[in-house]
C-alpha cells in the first residue's frame, strides 16, 4: 500500500473514532490505535503484560515502533542479543509469577533461534506468549531478497508441535480476539506457550474502521478444576488406613495457596513429604526431600501431587547409568494416588509425557482445590478409626529416626573434599550459604541450605523442570529477577561454564537492566555430564578411561568468566582457585549485589 493512501486512511480513522462512545455497556472500549501494530500493543497493555523481551527485527518493526511511540506506556522492552535469550527471559518471568510475559521474535530466522526456549516453556508448562512478524504475505509488497527468505506459509508450523496454540490473524479486526484467545489458552491449566504471528502489512496498515477492545475480565481462563468427590473419598480412605503413607509433591508450589493445606495434610497423617521444588520448610521434621529412597522404601500408600514424570519420581533419575536399568524405590504392591492436571494436555512429537506409571486412584484436579478437601476427608476417616492415634505416634517416631540418620550422613559428607583443589561443590554450596544466610536472597537454595518459605524459591510456577537443554539459565534468571525487582531481594543462581558459553551475550542484557543477580559460575572447564557418560562407556567397553575428556574439555583455552563479565559492565570476581579464598570473595560479591549491582563469581570447581 502506498504511503499517501495510508495517510488518507489514517485521517478517516481519526474522524470515525471521534464519533464513537469510549466505553460500551459490555465493558469494551474504543481503541485509540492508529495502526495495526498500535492495536497489538494496546491489547498487550489491556492484558496487563509487563514486559516484551526482544531482539529487534524488521518483520515486527511496526510493533517495535508502537512499543516506543504509541501513547500510553508499556509494556517495557527488554532488549536481548539472541531470540533464545528473549524467550528464556519471558520463561523466567512466568516461572516466578505464573503469569505471562511476551517475547517478540523475528520472522522465520528469529523463530528458529527461539525454538529451544519455546520447547523449554512447553516442557515446563509455562504461559509464555511469543509474538512475531512475517511477510508481507502479499507477494507484491515484498522487498527483493530478504522479505522472501523470511516469509513462511504458515510460520506457526515451525513450533506447532510444542505450543498449545498458534495463530496468524489475517486482518487488523482479528487482532484483539487472537491475542485474547492466546492469553486465555496460555493461562488455562495445564499452562503452556502460545505463538501469534502478524503479517507486516497487518502491523503497518492504518486503522480505517473503529475497533472496540474487549473487556479482558470477560475472557478470563476458566476457574480451577475441583476433584471428583468419590475419587477423593477413596484416596482419603487409603491414606487414613495406611501404615506408612508418603506424600510426593511435584509442582504444588506453583500455587502458593496449596502449600498450607499440604503441610496440614502431612501433619495430620504424620506422613513424610518428598518434594521436587518447595513444599515444606527444609527444617520441618516431615520434610524428607533429601531422603527420597529411604522414605519410599516402606511406603504402602503414596499420594503424588502434580508430577509430570511420576515413574521417574519413584526411580533414580540422576547420575550415569545403563539405559535399561530403572530401579524403583517403591514396592510393587504400593498403592498410588495421583492428583494432577497434566493429562489434559499432551503432545506426540516429543516424548515429554514420560513413562506411563501405574496409578490406583487417578484424580484430575487442581491441587489448590483438592488438598483442602482431602484434609477434611482424611480427618473424618481418622476420627472413625480407634487405632489411628497409635499408628500416627509410631509413624512419627520412625520418621524421627530416619531424619536423624539422614542428618548424620549429610554432616559426614558436608566436609568431604573440603580442602580439595579444584574446589568441591560441597564446599562451594556451604560457603555460598554462609555468605547469603540471614540476607534477603531468593533463588531456590542449594544442597544444605535452609529454605524457610516460598518467597526464597523464586521460580515455582510451571509444571516441570524444563527441557534439559543448555543456554537458557542466564535468560531465565533475568526473567526471575525482573519479577522480583521490587521485592528487596537479590537473586542467586549457580550455572555451569558450558551453559554460559551458549549465550554469553545474556550478560549484556543483565548489565543493561542492572538487576541484582549473583551468578556463580561452576567452572569445571568441561561438559561434566558428558564426561561421565564417556567414562561409563569406556569402562563398559573396556576402552581407555583416560580418553574421556577428548571432545569434552573446555580448557584450551580456559575462559576467564570474571573478565568476560567485566567486559559487559557486570562486576566480576575470580577465577577463584584456592578454597581458602572462597569465603572472602563470596562475602565481597554478596555485599556488591546487595548494593543493587549484578555480580558474577567465577569458581574453578571439580567435576563432582
Amino acid at each position: 500500500m502506498r504511503p499517501s493512501s495510508r495517510a488518507t486512511m489514517k485521517e478517516e480513522a481519526v474522524q470515525n473514532l471521534e464519533t464513537k462512545p469510549v466505553v460500551a455497556d459490555d465493558g469494551s472500549r474504543m481503541s485509540q490505535a492508529e495502526y495495526g501494530s498500535d492495536l497489538i500493543v494496546e491489547m498487550l497493555r489491556n492484558l496487563g503484560i509487563p514486559y516484551v523481551a526482544l531482539n529487534p527485527g524488521a518483520s515486527f518493526r511496526g510493533i517495535h515502533d508502537s512499543l516506543v511511540n504509541f501513547a500510553g506506556g508499556g509494556p517495557e522492552m527488554v532488549v536481548c542479543c539472541h531470540e533464545e535469550i528473549a524467550v528464556a527471559v519471558a520463561n523466567g518471568y512466568a516461572r516466578a509469577t505464573g503469569m505471562p510475559a511476551v517475547a517478540a521474535v523475528h520472522d522465520v530466522v528469529g523463530l528458529q533461534h527461539a525454538t529451544m526456549a519455546i520447547y523449554d516453556a512447553w516442557c515446563a508448562k509455562l504461559p509464555t506468549i511469543i509474538i512475531g512478524g512475517t511477510g508481507p504475505m502479499a507477494a507484491e509488497n515484498r522487498r527483493p531478497g530478504t522479505d522472501w527468505l523470511h516469509t513462511a506459509l504458515v510460520q506457526g508450523n515451525q513450533v506447532r508441535d510444542y505450543v498449545k496454540w498458534d495463530d496468524q490473524p489475517s486482518s487488523i479486526a482479528a487482532i484483539p480476539e487472537s491475542l485474547m484467545r492466546a492469553y486465555k489458552i496460555a493461562m488455562t491449566e495445564p499452562c503452556g506457550p502460545v505463538y501469534v504471528c502478524f503479517d507486516t502489512d497487518t502491523q503497518e496498515d492504518p486503522i480505517t474502521t473503529p475497533i472496540r477492545l474487549p473487556d479482558p475480565k470477560r475472557f478470563q481462563p476458566p476457574a480451577p478444576m475441583a476433584p471428583d468427590p468419590a475419587a477423593l473419598e477413596q484416596a482419603a480412605e487409603l491414606l487414613a488406613q495406611a501404615q506408612c503413607p508418603v506424600i510426593m509433591a511435584g509442582a504444588v508450589g506453583r500455587h502458593p495457596e496449596a502449600l498450607a493445606p499440604l503441610q496440614e495434610l502431612a501433619e495430620l497423617l504424620q506422613a513424610p513429604v518428598v518434594a521436587n521444588g518447595y513444599a515444606l520448610p527444609t527444617a520441618h521434621p516431615l520434610n524428607a526431600s533429601s531422603q527420597r529412597q529411604d522414605a519410599l522404601r516402606d511406603a504402602d500408600v503414596v499420594l503424588a501431587l502434580d508430577f509430570v514424570d511420576l515413574a521417574g519420581a519413584f526411580s533414580q533419575t540422576s547420575g550415569i547409568k545403563d539405559r535399561s536399568e530403572f530401579p524403583q524405590y517403591i514396592k510393587p504392591a504400593t498403592r498410588v494416588i495421583h492428583i494432577s492436571l497434566w493429562d489434559l494436555v499432551q503432545g506426540s512429537w516429543a516424548s515429554d509425557y514420560q513413562r506411563l506409571a501405574p496409578i490406583d486412584v487417578p484424580i484430575a484436579a487442581d491441587t489448590r482445590l483438592a488438598l483442602p478437601l482431602l484434609v477434611e476427608a482424611c480427618r473424618r476417616n481418622l476420627s472413625r478409626d480407634s487405632g489411628s492415634s497409635r499408628r500416627l505416634s509410631e509413624r512419627r517416631e520412625a520418621i524421627d529416626v530416619m531424619q536423624a540418620r539422614g542428618q548424620e550422613r549429610r554432616q559426614a559428607n558436608s566436609r568431604r573434599d573440603w580442602d580439595a583443589r579444584p574446589i568441591s561443590m560441597s564446599r562451594l554450596n556451604a560457603e555460598l550459604w554462609e555468605a547469603v544466610k540471614g540476607k534477603p536472597w531468593t533463588g531456590g537454595g542449594r544442597p544444605g541450605w535452609e529454605v524457610t518459605g516460598p518467597e526464597q524459591v523464586a521460580a515455582s510456577a510451571g509444571g516441570g523442570g524444563g527441557s534439559g537443554g543448555l543456554g537458557l539459565a542466564m535468560g531465565s534468571a533475568i526473567g526471575v529477577a525482573l519479577a522480583h525487582k521490587d521485592s528487596g531481594r537479590f537473586h542467586v543462581h549457580v550455572m555451569g561454564d558450558g551453559q554460559l558459553l551458549y549465550t554469553p551475550s545474556s550478560l549484556w542484557t543483565l548489565a543493561n537492566l542492572g538487576l541484582p543477580i549473583l551468578t556463580i559460575v561452576n567452572n569445571n572447564r568441561l561438559y561434566g555430564n558428558d564426561e561421565g557418560h564417556q567414562e561409563h562407556l569406556a569402562r563398559l567397553r573396556g576402552r581407555p578411561v583416560e580418553n574421556k575428556g577428548i571432545g569434552i574439555s573446555l580448557d584450551n583455552p580456559n575462559t576467564d568468566f570474571a573478565t568476560l563479565a567485566r567486559s559487559f559492565n557486570v562486576e566480576g570476581f575470580g577465577p577463584v582457585e584456592d578454597p581458602e579464598d572462597l569465603k572472602g570473595v563470596l562475602d565481597q560479591a554478596v555485599k556488591a549485589v546487595m548494593e543493587g549491582r549484578p555480580v558474577l563469581v567465577d569458581v574453578i570447581t571439580a567435576n563432582d
